[in-house]
Parts: structure tokens; sequence; C-alpha cells
């Protein structure tokens, strides 16, 4: 019984000893913290790290690309900000805010360039309206065979008048007066034919008309340039008691013979400034020349012009 139960026994305590020590391992593993436990709930852990630091890098792509300061500008920008216009306090370069007017204003010369080409802006209109240009041949609406009639469809009824003007020496007149109305375009022309009112006998410039004779005669001409006009000195009779002298003769001058078959006569009237006894030196029932010193010296200028037949 002894060795029964010594045998026993032995193997009693082979079987603690045994439940012992299976029992301290498992203690021991179950006092470790689950973080140091290499148990197989580690084991699918490790190559799972990855996956979540791609999915981490994944979800924090759009904030990084949003907010990262190292990316450039063009690369935060969406394509809802593409469209949006630019706004227009952004300051640019000097130089480009130059090269856009400059490209406009060799847009606008080229544009321009056609402009004088264009055959209907040669003749302006300013042209027939200003009173200088307005200018009288010896041909046309003022030839000898001319009427009141043709003047009234050359410039338009409405301008042209018959009326009586002042004829010198107290006298009257009958004549068609153009712009009666307008004292820089008015013009006086006086008729062979009175009543018929045709045959043109005299056209008279005076006052502040700007209408221009042949060969360019036109009030305000000073001696010197009526010489030019004539090519050559000419004749004409002393200052009257209103100081006006009255060309006599052109001297065989450009201003003798016109187109036409017209003849031109000019009076010209002192400086008002001009001293009494220098106008008394060329006194009227006198002729001199207009390169006389006596006439120049009183500096006289066209005051009215008369072109007949």
């Amino acid at each position: 019984m002894r060795e029964r139960w010594l045998g026993a026994t032995l193997v009693a305590g082979l079987v603690a000893c045994l439940a012992l020590t299976a029992a301290r391992p498992l203690a021991a593993q179950q006092s470790q913290p689950l973080s140091a436990q290499p148990s197989i709930v580690d084991e699918p852990d490790q190559p799972s790290p990855p996956k979540p630091a791609k999915h981490r890098q994944s979800k924090a792509a759009s904030p990084a690309q949003q907010a990262d300061p190292d990316l450039d500008t063009d690369d935060q920008l969406a394509p809802s900000q593409i469209k949006q216009p630019m706004p227009a306090a952004v300051s640019e370069p000097g130089g480009a805010a130059t090269r856009k007017p400059a490209a406009a204003a060799v847009h606008t010369a080229a544009g321009s360039a056609p402009a004088p080409a264009t055959p209907a802006a040669r003749p302006v209109t300013v042209r027939a309206a200003a009173p200088g240009t307005q200018v009288i041949a010896c041909i046309g609406a003022f030839s000898k065979d001319s009427s009141h009639l043709r003047l009234a469809m050359t410039f338009e009824s409405k301008n042209i008048t018959f009326t009586d003007v002042d004829g010198g020496g107290g006298t009257k007149v009958p004549a068609s007066v153009l712009f009666p109305n307008d004292p820089k375009r008015r013009l006086e022309v006086w008729w062979a034919d009175p009543a018929g009112r045709r045959q043109t006998y005299l056209i008279d410039i005076k006052g502040q008309s700007t209408w221009v004779g042949p060969a360019g005669l036109r009030l305000g001409l000073t001696l010197e340039q009526l010489e030019k006009l004539n090519h050559k000195p000419f004749k004409l009779k002393g200052f009257d008691k209103d100081g006006v002298a009255t060309i006599s003769d052109w001297d065989g001058g450009a201003l003798a013979t016109l187109p036409g078959d017209c003849k031109s006569s000019a009076s010209l009237h002192a400086d008002p400034k001009a001293p009494a006894d220098v106008i008394s030196a060329a006194s009227a029932g006198q002729e001199f020349t207009s390169s006389d010193p006596d006439i120049r010296a009183a500096k006289p200028t066209v005051s009215e012009i008369l072109i007949g037949y």
C-alpha cells in the first residue's frame, strides 16, 4: 500500500507540479498588459498599419491641398475660381498698363487711316459754308447773260431778293441782292435790263462781305497785295473828302484782262489813323501810281470791288 500510495502520491505530486507549472505561465500571461502580449490578436495588426496610414493620407489630401502654404497658388485654385473675373483693383505692372493703350492707339490710327481716302470726306461742307470760299467768276451765274432767275436757281430763292440799293450820290438803283440779311455774304448784282432782271451790268462787293472776286480780289487787300495780283504797279486817283481813292487803270497788268470778258475796279480807303496832311498830300483830282510814297503813307486798303461788263 505504502508503495501504491507513494506511487499514487508521486503521480499526484507530478500532476500537481505539472498543473502548477501550467498555471504560472497562464497567470503571468493574464497579468501582463494586452499591448505587451504577443498574442494572435496582434499578428493581423502588423500588416494593417500601412492601410490606416494610406487611408489617413487620402482623407487628409484635400485639406492639405487647401491649406498647405508650400503649394503654389495655381495648384490651390479650384475650377470654379478660374471662371471668376479678374478684380479691377488688381494692380498690374506699368508696362502692361501702358502696352494696352498703345495697342489701342495703333488700332485707332489704323482705323482712322482710311477716312482721308474716302472720296466723300474731301469736299467738306465747311468749305461751301465758309463765306471766304464764295468766289465770283465771270461765267455761270455771274456771266454777262445771267439773270435774277438764274441766281435764284443757283443760290435758292430764299437767299435772294430784288430791291433798291445805294447807287451813289443819293440815288437808288434796283438790284438783286444775295443773302441780304447776312453782312458777310451780302452781294449786289445790277442789271442792264432792270425791268427784266437780266443781263449783268455790275457786281458790287462792299461792307463786310467776304466774297472773293476774279483773280483773288477781296476786301481788305493792301496796295502791295494788289500789286502782286496785278504783277505790277497800277494807277489810281487821289483821296476824296471821305478818304477814298479809286483805281483808274491797271496799267496793262494781270487784272486788266479777266476770263469771261469782264472788267474790275476797286476803291481803297485810307487808314483812319493816317494824319490829315498825309491824306491832303494825295488829294483827289490827281493821278498817282500805287508805288507813290504819298499814297503808301496813307496805308489804304480795298473797301469796295466792282466787277462789270
